[in-house]
């Protein structure tokens, strides 16, 4: 097989046509007699109002096509501590030739070992199941049965190593297949209705590389296709921000979990350190929850140097950016109502778990932006914050107490800032 290429947003339309690039500052208590002059939008916490339970951010492994991470950078993927990105899903491929399986073994079992969520995706079905088409290759329809066991032969597999998977995808990207297999929307809903009910684990369906709808309105639309799926995975390459939201899927797709599931951004050609560019991932991230109701984000590969993990295995700045939503919104946590544009180019997204509150802010502006919080319901409270600027990464940036819910924040400029209160 070619080895995926780092492809660029050329792939599609460019995304986000409206661009607001996340960035956020250090919140400091100020009195009110501290105030700046000029009246700043308050910006409101509403922790009553749930929108959708989050379940994790992590990245890729793809052992047949780079190297495997180091025991280290496992550690440094799926740990949660100083200099840790905090990782709670990994992806692995799904390999049509069984020998490369145990390659994926090391790393998967590592992060399920650390509590993370693993995940499988297959690029090909074995070579015998295919055929040649007008479009590329396909698996053949008289095959569809013997795929079905395949898949629950790398469940059984993966399990016997000590890896309980918690979902396997039909297929990656059906709807971008020039180097791997293809897939139309009924061949998707003809698998999930016929097949996909056998799979021993979650079914991920279609994975649509820019997210498009249809390839999975047709499941959607398919009482029987949409009984046997469990997670629609989306990528989000090239997609724009206004096409995050799916009516459909809201009226619909109950009990179902919405999944971003690949993706890299902005860009494959940078370095990851560029920064204020690296503030675009931060952004990516807040508009993916807030308008696309996600509720993972997963990135491509985890160590590369547009990556989260630099290839000397540090965390880069767009890791950073992850980080100040994966270290401390953790799975399980519910994205909650806030103000989201206090200001020009600054993003707010906040997130509960019982009586603590997460405040993820960005501040785009080339100068610091102050604003006045109010945590509803909330009384007295210790407030922890890390910051991510240019000259700082990840940094415990200070610690205060608020009364009443309520302090007042400094976002210094290019800026992104985590505000957990307690």
């Amino acid at each position: 097989m070619t080895p995926r290429r780092d492809r660029s947003e050329s792939a599609g339309p460019q995304s986000l046509s409206r661009r607001s690039i996340l960035t956020a500052g250090a919140a400091l208590p100020v009195l009110a007699t501290a105030k700046p002059a000029a009246a700043q939008t308050r910006v409101v916490v509403e922790p009553s109002i749930v929108q959708q339970t989050i379940l994790g951010f992590g990245g890729m492994n793809h052992t047949a096509w780079i190297d495997d991470l180091t025991a280290g950078q496992r550690e440094t993927a799926f740990g949660n501590g100083q200099g840790q990105l905090g990782f709670t899903v990994l992806r692995i491929p799904v390999h049509e030739d069984r020998g490369r399986w145990s390659g994926e073994v090391a790393t998967a079992r590592r992060a399920s070992e650390l509590g993370a969520k693993v995940i499988a995706s297959p690029w090909n079905p074995p070579a015998s199941m295919t055929e040649a088409f007008s479009g590329g290759k396909r698996l053949r329809h008289d095959r569809y049965a013997a795929y079905a066991r395949h898949l629950n032969d790398f469940v059984s597999f993966m399990s016997g190593n000590g890896v309980n998977l918690y979902g396997i995808s039909v297929q990656n990207e059906p709807d971008y297949a020039h180097d791997w297999t293809a897939w139309t929307p009924s061949e998707i809903v003809r698998f999930l209705r016929d097949n996909a009910g056998s799979l021993n684990t979650r079914v991920i369906a279609p994975e649509s590389f820019q997210y498009r709808k249809n390839l999975s309105d047709p499941i959607l639309d398919d009482p029987q296709a949409l009984a046997n799926l469990d997670i629609l995975g989306a990528h989000l390459y090239g997609t724009r921000s206004a096409d995050f939201s799916y009516p459909l899927f809201q009226e619909k797709g109950s009990g179902k979990e919405l999944w971003m599931t690949e993706v890299y951004h902005p860009n494959s050609s940078d370095s990851a350190d560029l920064w204020p560019q690296a503030l675009d991932v931060g952004e990516h991230i807040h508009r993916a929850l807030l308008y696309g109701r996600f509720q993972t984000y997963v990135w491509w590969y985890i160590r590369r140097y547009y990556g989260p993990m630099r290839e000397d295995g540090r965390i880069s700045k767009r890791g950073a950016n992850m980080a100040h939503f994966s270290k401390w919104v953790r799975p399980g946590y519910s994205r909650i109502t806030a103000t989201v544009n206090p200001q020009s180019n600054v993003f707010i997204t906040a997130f509960k778990s019982g009586s603590r509150i997460v405040i993820v802010a960005i501040n785009k502006n080339s100068s610091p932006a102050y604003h006045p919080y109010t945590i509803e319901d909330t009384g007295s409270a210790s407030v922890s914050t890390w910051l991510t600027d240019a000259n700082r990464t990840l940094e415990h940036y200070n610690t205060f107490t608020i009364s009443n819910g309520s302090f007042g924040a400094q976002l210094p400029a290019r800026s992104i800032r985590t505000f957990v209160v307690d």
